[in-house]
């Protein structure tokens, strides 16, 4: 007897529903991503959201920083901050209570530089930032962290 046959007759079908919707959840979870509570989206809207942010290294990050009309945006902490950072960033602490509201009180036509320390919390805020409709973000993926290793300038 083959398995198809034996599984047919000995499986209820109770059995079988049980599996199908347990297939059907696991494929529908990995669909709209690990951590998330939202329905999947359409490929489209993926597509849109990834290209509001660029990912760079220090070096490109530095090329940006040096054309003054680009805007550094430190997401660390205020102490973080102050125990060294980019010259001219400008401290939003992702962290904080009021960043999203202080966040929209930026040009949306602006190219944002964003930084942390090891490139988690501004990829956290990228993405907030691309949720309000902000294009231009660049984000420096290896964090302050690289940049001061690097020898870049830092002010303190």
């Amino acid at each position: 007897m083959n398995a198809t046959r034996w599984a047919s007759e000995n499986v209820p079908v109770a059995c079988w529903a049980w599996v199908i919707a347990l297939v059907a959840g696991v494929s529908l979870a990995s669909v709209a991503g690990p951590g998330t509570n939202q329905a999947p989206s359409s490929s489209a809207g993926r597509a849109a959201k990834s290209s509001a942010v660029r990912k760079v290294n220090v070096d490109e990050f530095e090329k940006l920083w040096q054309e003054k009309t680009n805007v550094v945006l430190d997401v660390r902490t205020k102490r973080e901050f102050d125990s060294g950072h980019i010259p001219g960033a400008r401290n939003l602490d992702v962290s904080a209570a009021d960043f999203d509201q202080r966040v929209r009180t930026l040009d949306k036509g602006t190219l944002y530089l964003v930084h942390c320390g090891a490139g988690v919390r501004s990829a956290r805020a990228c993405e907030r930032m691309s949720a309000m409709g902000f294009t231009n973000l660049v984000d420096l993926a290896p964090g302050f962290k690289k940049w001061e290793s690097a020898g870049k300038k830092v002010e303190r």
